[in-house]
């Protein structure tokens, strides 16, 4: 039978996964945008990441009554803790989302489509793969498949630093030889938030597997 506790935290789960899975749909898009600089997408994308901080705070105040209604300790503690951290990093995660769309939008036409193609793309692809990895971890609870997919996002995250070290060498040379640096620098500040978002799911999975197995934050 389950526990108004165990509801409760389901009931949290769930709100949690509906805002990854804006995230992830919304940076899905920012792919097929990257792909022909298709506005009409990357303002499609905005629209999976709306009224973020008010569902934010929701999920949050729910956490509160469950510390305040069964002061939950040792496991239970643990997990309720992790999903409290675990917003401010989807929050995060959205607000980098909607920095790339400003950023990359106002640049995209002005760089040269096999740069997108040869690094933006499989950039984002990384970041897309790490979010879907991610949300994947919430109603997961194999522990030795959790550890399994923390290290595929490990390994996607990974890739979205080297693909952007190589980019940035590539459009800094590129800048050298042209009176556009401005506008080669306006793109690294916009792919530069496509690691953040990679970053945060960095985050938000290894607090899913303190939730679940158990740790030390890092």
């Amino acid at each position: 039978m389950v526990t108004k506790f165990e509801e409760s935290m389901n009931e949290i789960k769930a709100k949690v996964t509906d805002i990854g899975t804006g995230l992830l749909s919304a940076n899905k898009l920012l792919l097929e945008a990257l792909k022909d600089c298709d506005t009409q997408k990357f303002n499609e994308a905005k629209a999976h990441i709306k009224n973020i901080g008010a569902k934010a705070n929701n999920i949050d105040n729910s956490i509160i009554k469950v510390l305040a209604l069964y002061t939950p300790e040792a496991k239970d503690l643990r997990q309720v803790i992790a999903y409290l951290k675990i917003t401010n990093e989807l929050s995060r995660a959205c607000s980098n989302s909607r920095s790339f769309i400003r950023g990359f939008t106002n640049v995209c036409e002005d760089v040269a489509i096999e740069t997108i193609n040869e690094y933006a793309v499989p950039m984002q692809t990384s970041t897309v793969k790490a979010i879907e990895l991610t949300i994947s971890m919430i109603n997961c609870d194999d522990i030795d498949e959790i550890q399994e997919i923390y290290n595929d996002v490990l390994i996607e995250e990974s890739k979205t630093d080297d693909l952007y070290e190589m980019v940035e060498r590539n459009l800094t040379i590129q800048a050298q030889d042209s009176n556009n640096f401005e506008k080669f620098h306006k793109m690294l500040k916009a792919l530069r938030k496509s690691g953040k978002i990679a970053s945060r799911a960095i985050s938000i999975a290894n607090l899913l597997v303190y939730a679940k197995v158990g740790g030390q934050f890092s």
